[in-house]
Parts: structure tokens; sequence; C-alpha cells
């Protein structure tokens, strides 16, 4: 890393107001090993100005719907020590439109189900996909059987003890 000159650096109040965020998000994402800081001799915070471009990055994930989990693997794969290119912008944003053309067919098929459902109108608990996915205790009948059978097992061995 190149060292740094005062007005490379920018504070983190500076930081947070001109990428439009407030100063504890900044805290976070930094926690979060999304972006980086350097500390002064009086132990402040300081970053290098091509942290505001990391941040823009981070802002058009979470604006496409990404998590900060699949933000950081994407920044992990770009030089921590400049400003992303537009090539590194052009690697991330075609990776994140897979993700997102992902997420666009599961919520389509999730409004099928939806579209079902509401056809349908019951909101069975014994049938309903979306209601209740998956329902394995629906053959033992209505109630909530599972945790009732758990509290009395407890309760038997609390006596027991």
């Amino acid at each position: 890393m190149s060292p740094a000159t005062p007005k490379s650096l920018l504070p983190i109040g500076e930081i947070a107001s001109r990428a439009g965020l407030s100063v504890p998000a900044v805290r976070y994402y930094e926690s979060r090993n999304l972006i980086s800081s350097e500390r002064t001799a009086g132990n402040k915070r300081v970053f290098r100005r091509y942290t505001l471009r990391r941040l823009a990055v981070i802002a058009a994930g979470q604006r496409v719907g990404l998590t900060l989990a699949e933000i950081a693997d994407a920044l992990a794969e770009l030089p921590s020590d400049r400003a992303p290119t537009q090539d590194d912008w052009h690697q991330l944003s075609t990776h994140w439109a897979l993700l997102v053309a992902r997420r666009i067919r599961q919520l389509e098929k999730l409004q099928g189900s939806l579209d079902d459902c509401i056809g349908c109108g019951c909101l069975s608990l014994k049938k309903c996909s979306l209601f209740n996915p998956q329902d394995e205790a629906a053959a033992e009948g209505p109630g909530s059987r599972w945790v009732r059978r758990s509290l009395e097992s407890n309760d038997g061995e609390e006596a027991r003890g």
C-alpha cells in the first residue's frame, strides 16, 4: 500500500457523509471486513479515498438484493489497495446478474404457489404447500403433537431427577 497523503485520507464522518451513510453503518461495514481503515496518531479512523468506490459497490449490491455475505465474497475478489475498476465492476456485475436471475426464478415459483393458494383459498394445515410446506406432523392429526410430546418427556425427566 502506498503512503497516504493527508488529502487521500478521509475521516469517518466525511466518508459516511459522502457515501450517504451513517457513521455506525461505516463502522459496521468495517467490522464485516467490507472496507478497512487506518488509524491516526490520535487513534482516529481514517479511510483511503478509494473506500468511497467500495461503498458504492456495497450500495449497488444491496440495491439488487444481495446479502452482505454475497457482497463480501465479491469484494474479497478485488484488490484491497485501490478503487474497483470498470473491468472489476464488469466481473462483479456479471456474477451478480446470475444471482439476481436465480432469485427471480425462485420468486416466480413462489408467486405460482401463492396464486394456487389464493385460487384454492383453503390454507389447510394438512395440504397447503405455501402455508404449511412439507408438514411431517400432519399425518398424526391436528395440534402441536411434537411440542407436547417433548414437554411431556421433559416433565417426566424432571419428576425422576
